[in-house]
């Protein structure tokens, strides 16, 4: 059983051979209608579950265009359609689950709710975001800076900001893409203790980003968040906006990246974001390749 859950968990060169996939099927689709299919149609006859206990926009268009791209068909569910971990274990919904369909994409809160679904699934299981991690928008901007810079291995990623789950998965794969890691942000908000060792901390955000091929922030605030949780966060991340001035510290061709949503001009400004450096836009487009990756390569393994 191959899934994809994390990319610590995931060898270095299984993960290369996700993003090489992803460049030639994204190169295979130029100047094909949205709705085309595939040359070759890894999901051909397959049924994928997409489950959403987290509103969704990317992850959720994403992962149900790749699957119709590539011959399968899908059933989007919501937390509110099932019985997830209330009126039904997440264990026998997963032995359930193995029994309609032949993949499961999972967007959900807790880690535990992704790893039981995973344990007793006879079916692959991909992350789509959980509390903790999100490796599918991570293999995207790799796929992304690979596309516009070349290798990432040896360059230097700056983190400005929240210590969050994306930032986590930027943790796991800057050791297995051998790249260096920066997280520039305030101490209360630095990331879990389990990723120490696996990037540097530099409080002043001019020099974090000195000699950054890659500046990469994300929203200051959860959807989740309290409105006093979310005042709290706006004074505490305030000094770490990406602006102008800040980029202007970093390499002349360093890339920008945002996940999306962004709160314009709060994280970062529209300046950046639509400025010369942002490649935010092919970021958001490369999910669809790179999960489309990540789908082959569960099924195919």
């Amino acid at each position: 059983m191959t899934h994809f859950l994390d990319i610590h968990t995931t060898p270095p060169s299984e993960l290369r051979r996700i993003i090489e996939t992803g460049r030639a099927i994204k190169e295979a689709r130029k100047g094909k209608p949205k709705a085309a299919l595939d040359q070759k149609l890894p999901l051909k006859d397959h049924m994928v579950a997409l489950i959403f206990e987290k509103p969704s926009t990317r992850t959720r268009v994403s992962f149900d265009v790749g699957v119709r791209q590539m011959g399968g068909q899908t059933m989007v569910l919501s937390g509110t359609d099932m019985q997830l971990g209330h009126g039904e274990t997440i264990a026998d919904t997963a032995r359930v689950l193995s029994r309609y369909v032949d993949l499961i994409m999972m967007r959900t809160f807790e880690e535990d709710t992704l790893t039981e679904m995973a344990e007793y699934a006879t079916v692959p299981v991909i992350n789509g975001l959980t509390n903790r991690t999100h490796p599918c928008q991570i293999m995207a901007d790799i796929l992304t800076f690979e596309e516009h810079r070349g290798p990432i291995k040896g360059r230097k990623v700056v983190w400005s900001g929240d210590g969050n789950n994306v930032f986590a998965s930027f943790a796991h794969a800057a050791k297995q893409f051998e790249f260096d890691l920066v997280f520039t942000g305030p101490e209360p908000l630095d990331p879990e203790p389990a990723l120490e060792g696996l990037y540097a901390i530099e409080r002043n955000p001019q020099a974090a980003v000195d000699g950054a091929d890659l500046v990469v922030t994300d929203t200051w605030v959860s959807m989740h968040d309290p409105q006093s949780a979310r005042e709290r966060r706006h004074n505490q991340l305030r000094g770490y906006q990406v602006n102008a001035e800040l980029l202007a510290h970093a390499k002349p061709d360093a890339l920008f990246m945002h996940c999306l949503p962004a709160h314009r001009d709060d994280e970062a400004t529209s300046e950046v974001m639509d400025g010369p450096n942002s490649v935010i836009f092919d970021e958001a487009e490369n999910r669809l390749h790179a999960q489309k990756a990540i789908m082959k390569w569960c099924v195919e393994s």
